[in-house]
């Protein structure tokens, strides 16, 4: 197919038709008569070979391509609109842009928050954005990121998308202060016996893989989809949690846990900030990159060391 030979407008039209599924709300949606909409759904129909809106009684629903093309669409034109607002130059301190970022609650905590500080002071009229990383991101990782600005992701569960790095975090546990089965040393017998409390989204990533990989299969008790909920669900109980240790430092204070270090070499959390390729050469996704590789440079790993209590 040439796609020059395609008039981009029927995107934005088709999009219309397939959520309203009314051909003039449609029309007045994007500012098109009552006529030239038909004219529109006549040719979409040709291009495709389908109704796409099928009548049913006094209403129209979607045929089988039409609930297909339904998210494919809404992508394209989010894609579109990105790619066409692109920017040869971006001035910050006057600029009025806003970024969205895929993001865990764990990487708003330590990265998104100082990113957010930083544009505070910098860019006045710079917005953010953040939501929540969706489950199965590995399987619709192009789309998501077509659709935003960025994904904060570690290495190890996504790949053959650009990155800007970020920082390196370490794996710890949280036990509970007043659990009497883990005296000074957590061990490999613990990970293997106690309940554990998992953050539901795993991806199976490294850390994941790593436990497997010695034998340790985790009884989650409790899973839950916010690494800031662990320490409350390990508080009381004979739980155990993995957490991100710049997390752990900065919930210190929050329930009666203690920090314990991994009793094995956990591999370390490379934290990166992958993007779609359309952004590569945008000058404000540029400055946003720059900008998230500098705050990247002031997160540093925590002045204690683990052993000590986040209550305490």
């Amino acid at each position: 197919m040439n796609l020059a030979s395609l008039d981009l407008n029927l995107v934005v039209a088709l999009r219309a038709l397939l959520e309203e599924l009314n051909v003039t709300r449609a029309g007045k949606r994007i500012g098109l008569s009552q006529p030239a909409m038909s004219a529109a759904l006549a040719r979409l129909r040709r291009h495709f070979d389908d109704d796409l809106l099928s009548r049913v009684g006094g209403h129209y629903e979607l045929t089988a391509l039409g609930q297909v093309l339904l998210d494919r669409t809404s992508t394209a034109c989010d894609l579109l609109e990105r790619l066409f607002t692109s920017q040869a130059d971006f001035d910050p301190a006057v600029e009025d842009h806003e970024f969205t970022l895929v993001a865990s609650d764990y990487a708003v905590a330590v990265f998104g928050a100082e990113l957010a500080r930083v544009l505070h002071r910098e860019a006045p009229g710079i917005r953010l954005r953040f939501i929540q990383t969706p489950p199965g991101i590995a399987e619709q990782t192009g789309t998501l990121l077509s659709t935003t600005d960025g994904l904060l992701m570690p290495h190890g569960i996504i790949s053959d998308f650009p990155a800007t790095e970020l920082y390196q975090d370490q794996w710890v546990f949280l036990v509970a202060e007043d659990n009497t089965e883990v005296g000074e040393h957590l061990t490999r017998d613990h990970l293997a016996r106690l309940p554990w409390v998992t953050y539901q989204r795993t991806y199976d990533a490294p850390p994941v893989r790593q436990l497997g990989m010695l034998g340790i299969e985790p009884r989650a008790e409790v899973s839950v989809d916010s690494f800031q909920s662990l320490p409350f669900l390990v508080a009381g109980t004979r739980r155990i949690a993995l957490i991100q240790e710049l997390l752990a430092h900065r919930l210190r204070g929050v329930a009666p846990v203690r920090i314990m270090p991994a009793p094995y070499e956990a591999v370390p959390l490379r934290e990166a900030l992958w993007w779609h390729p359309v952004h590569t050469h945008d000058a404000a996704h540029i400055w946003l990159r720059e900008t998230a590789a500098r705050v990247a440079a002031s997160v540093s790993q925590p002045e204690t060391t683990p052993e000590h209590p986040l209550g305490g």
